[in-house]
């Protein structure tokens, strides 16, 4: 008896975080690398039944022109992170799941990422309705031919502006509005969202976008009964803020101010170059210290885009902090990672543990995945360490 598939749909599929997956993805299959990186790959994890690296099968959707693999090719040419060795032996994953891709929505995307889409995507206009009905026919159609059990849909797409039109807390209010892209407030995240849920696939926003996150959406979700996470993975210096802040709190430390400053050169990072863009994900970096700490700190959080990087982002912290009889002190530090390295595994990570919800029969939030995500949805603890045990708790529950 042959085992289940199941399906990864992701939408941005051929930018950085997702290419680098499907190399990574290869790389599993093919055992041409260890799983370091993988939370899944540990104990408890392991004793969860989670899908098999070889039983899950690619697809998405994307705006852009252009081969599949060429961002892959460039995170060798320009930034030196995924050796040719590695890219050569993903050459067939990545020609199957060219033959997969759709095209995406412009719809309620904002400018900067608009200017980005082919011709051909640019050139169809569509409500926000129909964008809805013709992805969600594609997840259907993508289920109906790989003969999957079920889908994951995974947002790996460039930051998008926050919406502009308050989001009514009740879906029936919205619904109406679908029909008019002026009128409607969902912004393309949404989109992809409401059209997952929809179809029955289950849904993880990787991006500080929109997404699942408002109350309609979330209500959405448990209707027709799909499990969702997100939102913004955490893979970087917010990582390090959710370790750090906790030693402060708990020795007593007043934190006075907690400046950030972070550079990068990838293709998010020419997104977010925009401040429209930009102000989602300041926002997603910049809340949780106050909810660790009990009080907020002075904070400045900054993002340029610096080309020549390429995927490598820097960060760099300053910590000013009060100790014992009024004296200040200083702690800094340097982070320097690469972006799609970071987070490729991250995405694997919860494509597996989403899967194994819905399988159990999970809906709507998954608040236990709070660990991999800067503003978890529905979740006020902050400290990474919190967050991690909410994680291990489900698992060892759920181990088989």
């Amino acid at each position: 008896m042959s085992k289940p598939r199941i399906g990864l749909w992701l939408v941005g599929a051929k930018g950085g975080v997702a290419t680098t997956v499907l190399t990574g993805l290869a790389a599993l299959q093919q055992k041409k690398t260890p799983p370091i990186g993988l939370v899944t790959e540990c104990e408890p994890f392991t004793q969860l039944g989670l899908v098999a690296f070889d039983d899950i099968v690619v697809g998405g959707h994307d705006i852009r022109p252009g081969p599949l693999g060429e961002e892959a090719k460039r995170m060798w040419q320009e930034s030196r992170a995924i050796t040719p060795d590695l890219l050569d032996a993903a050459g067939d994953l990545f020609a199957a799941t060219e033959q997969r891709l759709r095209p995406g929505t412009i719809v309620a995307a904002g400018d900067k990422i608009a200017s980005f889409a082919a011709p051909e995507t640019a050139a169809l206009v569509e409500t926000p309705r129909a964008a809805i009905e013709r992805i969600r026919a594609d997840l259907e159609a993508f289920r109906a031919a790989e003969g999957l059990e079920r889908v994951v849909m995974v947002n790996v797409a460039s930051t998008e502006p926050p919406p502009q039109l308050p989001i009514p807390e009740d879906y029936a209010a919205i619904e109406p509005l679908l029909d008019d892209a002026a009128e409607c407030p969902l912004p393309a995240s949404s989109l992809y969202f409401v059209a997952a849920a929809e179809a029955g696939c289950h849904y993880v926003n990787f991006t500080p976008s929109t997404g699942s996150t408002p109350p309609a959406l979330q209500q959405l979700a448990r209707d027709r009964g799909v499990a969702h996470a997100g939102c913004d993975g955490k893979t970087g210096e917010t990582l390090l803020k959710s370790v750090l802040a906790p030693m402060f709190a708990a020795r007593h430390l007043e934190v006075m101010s907690w400046v950030g400053h972070n550079i990068f050169g990838n293709m998010d990072g020419k997104v977010l170059d925009d401040p429209r863009n930009k102000a989602a994900k300041v926002k997603s970096k910049d809340h949780l210290l106050a909810a660790i700490l009990g009080y907020p700190p002075q904070t400045h959080v900054s993002i340029e885009y610096i080309e020549s990087l390429g995927d490598w982002k820097t960060a760099w912290d300053h910590i000013h902090f009060r100790g014992f009889l009024g004296t200040p002190m200083t702690m800094q530090f340097t982070w320097q990672g690469c972006d799609s390295i970071l987070a490729a595994p991250l995405v694997l990570d919860l494509v597996r543990l989403v899967d194994r919800a819905a399988q159990v029969g999970e809906q709507g939030a998954l608040t236990w995945l709070a660990p991999f995500f800067k503003s978890p949805l529905n979740v006020s603890e902050q400290a990474f360490q919190a967050q991690f045990s909410m994680l291990t708790d489900w698992a060892v529950s759920h181990a088989s």
